[in-house]
């Protein structure tokens, strides 16, 4: 394991909250509840219940507080960043991510897009993600914008690399969630990269990208790490680039605009 992927695992300093803070209170309903009732006097075949439910609450658990951190941070240390970058993080939330990438572009400038719903993560506010950029010292390379991941108010090819975590499936109608990705390539830089973290819908995403003129696109599992509750809600990391166009070469010779 490289000394810079260590370094930058360790030096977490932010508040971020969990992903998805309903299904998670549920899960742990669905612990603490029976054991309630036998205490008030429920039938005891109830104590069966929390056993059961108690593991997928755990990786669930798990996933939202170390689990994607780590995910994340071998993803982007596989991006081979050089520290001048301008990433755009889509449904940046608290700023796992955000903070993560800046981390490592420290002549760059990473841009985070949300339209902070706390039904989707905990606490989900501009002013929390500022506070952990400056937690994290590095403030001084981040930009937030409020806006809505469908249509961005951003120019073509602005980013190096675009990236979302968690984010795109909440996203109601298949249409509104093509169209975010559409968004995402268009902003992209030719060469640049995108990779976005996804569960239900995320090979979806593949059909989108190629259509839109994207190459090297991929679709492979996360793991164990980043299962909601088990296998069954389990992410998905789709990779994909934006065709390089060439000096002197018309788009219509293999590179494609959005």
């Amino acid at each position: 394991m490289s000394r810079s992927f260590m370094s930058n695992k360790t030096a977490r300093q932010g508040r971020y909250g969990v992903d998805g803070p309903g299904w998670l209170a549920a899960l742990g309903g669905g612990v603490v509840a029976p054991l309630a009732a036998v205490a008030a006097g429920a039938p005891r075949w109830l104590l069966r219940v929390p056993p059961v439910v108690a593991v997928p609450a755990a990786l669930y658990l798990h996933a939202t507080v170390r689990g994607k951190f780590l995910v994340w941070e071998e993803q982007l240390e596989a991006l081979g960043l050089k520290g001048d970058e301008r990433v755009l993080d889509l449904g940046c939330g608290r700023g796992a991510v955000l903070t993560a990438v800046a981390r490592r572009v420290p002549k760059g400038q990473v841009t985070g897009v949300d339209i902070w719903r706390s039904v989707d993560q905990s606490g989900n506010d501009e002013r929390t993600a500022a506070g952990n950029a400056q937690l994290e010292r590095v403030s001084d390379r981040v930009d937030l914008i409020t806006a809505d991941m469908r249509r961005l108010p951003l120019a073509d090819d602005q980013f190096d690399v675009v990236v979302s975590s968690m984010a795109i499936h909440n996203i109601s109608g298949e249409r509104g969630r093509e169209e975010a990705v559409r968004e995402a390539y268009r902003v992209l830089k030719p060469g640049g990269r995108l990779l976005i973290a996804d569960i239900f819908h995320a090979p979806r995403y593949l059909g989108t990208l190629r259509a839109a003129g994207a190459v090297n696109a991929t679709c492979a599992e996360a793991g164990p790490r980043m299962w909601w509750s088990g296998p069954w809600i389990r992410t998905r990391l789709v990779s994909a680039e934006k065709p390089a166009y060439h000096p002197g070469r018309d788009d219509s010779d293999g590179a494609h605009r959005s």
